[in-house]
């Protein structure tokens, strides 16, 4: 065993040209350094496939507990994506119910009949922005007529969200924090207001549920807990579709032969969706904590050291994926598709994001086969674990 080499590549996730254009780096790193140690932000990273699924599957060695962001400061949370087992399981179980597939299937007539609002809205005008007119707004809506936010509260739980993603030089934990308990007080009051009168929805049924533990302990969500799992869904369940809407929008743009391929056999959709999430992930990294020394590579990743699992990376990995760097619709699937996490963590979300695509690529292919989005206009942020653009001009045409 030795330690770390020389780095020869650099990685930062907090510089703008990470967020431009991530792939290049990760390249680098599969070949050059697959253990890379960040020593001014003090994080190592996987980039291959192989070693990103491993950990992913390995929740005992790469640990939550300690927070999923480069910073850590989640891990003070009590948020279901940094429990790991015994606890993780009762809490993961009480929330599964909410997600199952009946009651995804069951949002399709909202979903689509939002969708085409929006989309006849936004042909009114010569240009829009596909991302604050449309791409937001399918999953805010969606994951707020799920949950239960009020309409009056669903513009500034995004505010408050991207904020809290937001990463700059200027940026504090301080800030982070405060951006935080802002959110978490209006979920708060939300979570008063279900106790007091409750409803049908999946927070009502939450606040009512109880479950046996791994010791026989029948558990119940606290408020505080409950207020946490209110805004865990809110944000997981509205940024990641977010971002993948206009990255596939504009994968679309870059790739006309793709276009024409789904128009030619909208058979394709289900691949279509499935590539989108392969080609640019809108959650980029994950983070974990070693629990012991790791060896990997020829490389020893200390016990106790936050690692960030590259998703992107591994998505563009060549060892897995031909021709990782093109956009083909016809590709066949991946069996172990890491987007989504897997093992423990794998998300919650799945079906209903899923259905959230499939529906707005449907309708938009459909009504408007020529959409046009100006990718040398687009503009983005830097944040913290996920990437996509924040506005991107476009044309609707039929």
């Amino acid at each position: 065993m030795h330690d770390v080499r020389t780095d020869p590549v650099a990685l930062n996730p907090y510089e703008m040209g990470f967020a431009e254009n991530p792939y290049p780096t990760y390249k680098r790193l599969r070949d050059e350094a697959p253990v890379f140690h960040n020593r001014d932000l003090n994080f190592w990273a996987l980039s291959r496939f192989d070693d990103v699924s491993a950990a992913h599957r390995d929740h005992l060695t790469f640990s939550s507990a300690g927070g999923v962001t480069i910073e850590g400061m989640d891990a003070y949370a009590p948020l279901l994506i940094v429990k790991d087992m015994p606890e993780h399981r009762w809490h993961k179980a009480l929330v599964t119910k909410v997600f199952s597939p009946a009651r995804m299937g069951a949002l399709e007539p909202f979903i689509r009949n939002l969708v085409v609002s929006l989309l006849e809205a936004a042909a009114q005008e010569d240009e829009f922005d596909f991302v604050q007119q449309f791409a937001l707004q399918v999953p805010l809506q969606v994951i707020s007529e799920l949950i239960g936010i009020p309409t009056e509260y669903r513009a500034e739980i995004h505010h408050l969200t991207n904020k809290m993603l937001f990463r700059d030089k200027n940026s504090s934990m301080e800030d982070i924090g405060a951006t935080m308990e802002a959110a978490n007080t209006i979920y708060r009051g939300l979570v008063r207001e279900r106790r007091a009168k409750p409803r049908e929805d999946p927070i009502s049924y939450l606040i009512q549920s109880e479950i046996e533990d791994d010791d026989g302990i029948i558990r119940r969500l606290t408020d505080d807990e409950m207020a946490f799992r209110f805004g865990e869904l809110a944000a997981a369940g509205h940024e990641t579709v977010a971002k993948t809407i206009p990255n596939g929008a504009m994968a679309f743009q870059s790739f006309p032969s793709e276009r024409e391929k789904l128009l030619n056999n909208p058979g394709l959709i289900g691949n279509t969706i499935e590539e989108v999430l392969r080609f640019d992930p809108p959650s980029q990294l994950q983070g974990r904590t070693t629990t012991r020394d790791v060896e990997l590579h020829g490389v020893t990743i200390p016990k106790g050291s936050k690692t960030m699992l590259l998703t992107g990376a591994a998505m563009h990995d060549e060892r897995k994926f031909a021709t990782p760097d093109i956009f083909d619709i016809s590709r066949k699937p991946h069996a172990e598709s890491i987007f989504f996490g897997l093992g423990i963590h794998r998300c919650l979300g799945i079906h209903l994001a899923k259905l959230e695509l499939r529906i707005v690529f449907e309708e938009l292919f459909s009504r408007y086969p020529q959409f046009e989005v100006d990718t040398s206009r687009a503009t983005r942020a830097i944040l913290s674990n996920v990437r996509g653009v924040a506005s991107l001009p476009a044309r609707l045409r039929s």
